[in-house]
């Protein structure tokens, strides 16, 4: 009875914790930014990186091939609102189910290192960083 309790109930995967979007949100922007206003971020990354989100131009780009409705220009990403769409873009086009389960630890390595970044080690303390400015995560669905 005990093991049947234990697998049904068990620990989660931590791959799987998930949080609500604006969580998530929240957390990636103050790693990035310290969720200072959006006219005095830094360019981050020798001048490669901007706004809140610190933004790259290909990670624009490819957000803007997934959704062309964005209209805007890489410039844009310097304000939350734009810089926010440019994400949900990006993540529809690599981690659509994470993104839509709010899978926390693939939504910041991808959003860290690109499309393959959940597989890099170089993200890992990324991720460290993202998870101490979440709140417990949201109970495991089964």
């Amino acid at each position: 009875m005990l093991l049947l309790w234990w697998i049904s109930n068990g620990p989660a995967d931590p791959d799987d914790a998930t949080w609500p979007r604006r969580d998530l949100l929240n957390a990636l922007r103050w790693v990035e930014s310290r969720d200072r206003p959006d006219d005095q971020i830094p360019d981050g990354d020798d001048g490669l990186a901007i706004g809140p989100y610190q933004i790259h131009r290909a990670y624009w780009r490819d957000a803007y091939e997934q959704d062309a409705a964005l209209g805007g220009s890489y410039q844009d990403c310097r304000r939350r609102s734009y810089a926010e769409r440019v994400i949900d873009a990006y993540m529809r086009r690599y981690a659509p189910e994470a993104w839509l389960l709010g899978r926390g630890e693939r939504i910041a390595r991808i959003h860290n290192g690109g499309p393959e970044g959940h597989q890099k080690r170089a993200t890992d303390d990324y991720w460290r960083r993202v998870r101490a400015r979440l709140p417990a995560p949201l109970p495991q669905r089964r």
